[in-house]
């Protein structure tokens, strides 16, 4: 069965204002939402977004950014999928 976009529904999203970094929480069809890391969306400098590009290794500033916002995300994907 071929990967059908449709299907793919995207829960809960975070961005990091300074380095774009996304995480997102995505469910395909009908399937357990998982947590993603990536991809990051930099800022043109007339202030709209570029193409999105891979994540990448992650820097200090995203790595505190991810920290701070991880209970958040740990909460989120709570009420989606809850623990067994």
């Amino acid at each position: 069965m071929p990967f059908d976009p449709d299907k793919d529904k995207v829960l809960k999203r975070w961005k990091c204002d300074e380095t774009g970094l996304v995480v997102t929480i995505n469910q395909y069809n009908e399937g357990q939402p998982k947590v993603q890391i990536g991809p990051r969306v930099l800022l043109k400098k007339d202030g709209t977004e570029r193409v999105p590009m891979k994540a990448g290794r992650l820097s200090m500033e995203d790595v505190l950014w991810l920290y701070d916002t991880i209970d958040d995300i740990k909460e989120a994907m709570t009420e989606f999928t809850p623990p067994e």
